[in-house]
C-alpha cells in the first residue's frame, strides 16, 4: 500500500470545468467566479461571498475592512496554523497568542477573555479539523467587553464590540447549533487549498453575518476593490462596449480568484454533499477501531455541532514527542502518510522572534507532544481505510498501549 496523506480527489467534472474556462476565453476573474460566490453564499445563508485566492487573503482582508492595524490587538490561539496568526501582523496589529484548554484543542476562553483590553479588536478562534468552535462562549465573551471596547472605524461602531473572525479552513461546511459555519461568525475565511475537503488547488471564501446599519453590497464591492488593485471596474465590466475608463481608488491589493479556479470549485460543490457523507463514514470506521484501545480522538458530530470531518487528530496518551515521531516513521514504512497539527506557533522561529516562548503555552505542548493525524480523505478506499485501521492498531497495541 502506498496511502497518501490528503491527495486532491478530482474527476472528470473538475476537467470539463476547467476546459470550459480555457475554451470560453475567460480565465481571470468572470463569471464562474461569481457563480461559485453565489453559490457558497446561498447553501451557508449570507447575503454576499467574496472569493479570493487564500484563506490567508480573506482573513487579511476582513482586517483590513474592519480598519484594525498599527496599535490594535488581535487574540489567536497558539495552538494552529501560521496563517490564523501571520494576518494580524500583515496589517500591522498585534499579535496576543493565548493557550488551549486542557482537554480541548479549542482555544482557552477564560485565557481569551483575560486577554481582552481595550485596545484589542478582534477574536480569531480556529475549527481546528472541521469542529467548530463554542461561538456562543466568544460571543458572550465579547458582550461582557462591549464597555470598554474603543472603536476606530464605522465598521467598529456598527459591531460595538471586539469582532469575532473564524478562521474556518478546515470547516465548509460544517455547522453549530442548526447554522452553517459561515453565518455564524461576523467574518469567516474558509480555505480551498489543494489538501482541503473541497478544493480550488489554491483559494478561499470570505462571508460575514449582516451588520446592523452596513450594506452588505457595500462590504461586497469593498472587498472587491482592495483584492483588484482598488480598481473601479473588474477586468469583466472593462469589456463592455466603450467601458475601458476606470479609476483607482485606493492603493490596494491583488488576491483575486481566477475563473480556473473557480471551475475546479463549481465542480467539486456540486460533489461536496457526498464527500462530506464519506468523510463521516470513514470516521465513524476509525473511531470504532481507536476508541476501544484508549486513543483518544476528536468528537466530530453531536447535538451542538455537525463537522466537516477535515482532519482525523488522534492523541496517544503518555507517549513523548520522539516516540510520536517513532510511530510516524512506523506508518510511512508501511506504506501510510501521518501527520501532525500543529506544531504550536510558539516553537516557530517567526514567532520566538516575536518574543513568544513555548513555555507559557503547557497545554498546547501537550496536546502537540503526542499528536498523530491519520489519513482522512475521499479518495481512500474501504480497503485503504482498513489497512490503515490494522497498521495504526498494531503499532499502538505493540508498543504503546499496555
Amino acid at each position: 500500500m502506498n496511502i497518501k496523506f490528503s491527495p486532491p480527489d478530482m474527476s472528470e467534472a473538475e476537467v470539463e470545468e476547467v476546459a470550459g474556462a480555457l475554451r470560453s476565453g475567460w480565465i481571470t476573474t468572470g463569471p464562474r467566479t461569481k457563480e461559485l460566490e453565489r453559490n457558497i453564499a446561498s447553501w451557508l445563508g449570507t447575503e454576499k461571498c467574496v472569493c479570493l485566492n487564500s484563506q490567508t487573503a480573506c482573513a487579511e482582508m476582513a482586517l483590513r475592512l474592519l480598519g484594525v492595524g498599527e496599535g490594535d490587538e488581535v487574540i489567536v490561539p497558539a495552538y494552529t496554523y501560521t496563517a490564523s496568526a501571520s494576518v494580524v501582523c500583515h496589517v500591522g496589529a498585534t499579535l496576543v497568542l493565548v493557550d488551549t484548554q486542557e482537554n480541548s484543542l479549542e482555544m482557552d476562553y477564560g485565557a481569551v477573555e483575560r486577554a481582552i483590553t481595550e485596545r484589542t479588536k478582534a477574536i480569531i478562534p480556529v475549527d481546528i479539523a472541521g469542529i467548530p468552535c463554542d461561538y456562543d462562549r466568544i460571543y458572550e465573551i465579547a458582550e461582557r467587553k462591549r464597555s470598554i471596547f474603543k472603536p476606530q472605524s464605522e465598521l467598529q461602531r456598527a459591531l460595538g464590540r471586539v469582532a469575532v473572525m473564524a478562521d474556518a479552513a478546515h470547516s465548509f461546511g460544517a455547522s453549530y447549533k442548526g447554522k452553517m459555519i459561515g453565518s455564524v461568525a461576523d467574518f469567516t475565511s474558509f480555505s480551498f487549498h489543494a489538501v482541503k475537503n473541497l478544493t480550488t488547488a489554491e483559494g478561499g471564501a470570505l462571508t460575514w453575518r449582516t451588520i446592523d446599519g452596513v450594506s452588505s453590497d457595500d462590504i461586497y464591492k469593498q472587498l472587491q476593490l482592495f483584492s483588484l488593485h482598488g480598481q473601479s471596474k473588474d477586468a469583466l465590466a472593462k469589456t463592455q462596449l466603450g467601458a475601458w475608463e476606470y479609476d483607482i481608488v485606493g492603493t490596494w491589493y491583488k488576491c483575486n480568484m481566477t475563473d480556473i479556479a473557480a471551475g475546479i470549485g463549481l465542480a467539486q460543490f456540486k460533489r461536496y454533499p457526498e464527500m462530506l457523507r464519506r468523510r463521516r463514514e470513514i470516521i465513524k470506521r476509525y473511531d470504532d477501531a481507536f476508541k476501544p484501545l484508549g486513543v483518544e480522538v476528536l468528537s466530530h458530530y453531536t447535538d451542538a455541532y455537525q463537522s466537516s470531518g477535515h482532519l482525523y487528530l488522534t492523541r496517544v496518551p503518555g507517549i513523548t514527542a520522539e516516540q510520536r515521531n517513532e510511530i510516524i516513521i512506523k506508518m510511512a514504512e508501511a506504506g501510510v502518510a501521518c501527520n501532525v497539527h500543529y506544531k504550536p506557533l510558539p516553537m516557530h522561529t517567526a514567532y520566538k522572534n516575536l518574543g513568544f516562548d513555548i513555555k507559557d503555552f503547557p497545554r498546547a505542548y501537550a496536546h502537540f507532544e503526542n499528536e498523530i493525524t491519520l489519513p482522512l480523505h475521499t479518495c481512500l478506499t474501504d480497503e485503504e481505510t482498513q489497512y490503515v485501521i490494522e497498521k495504526y492498531t498494531a503499532i499502538i497495541k505493540g508498543e504503546y498501549i499496555k
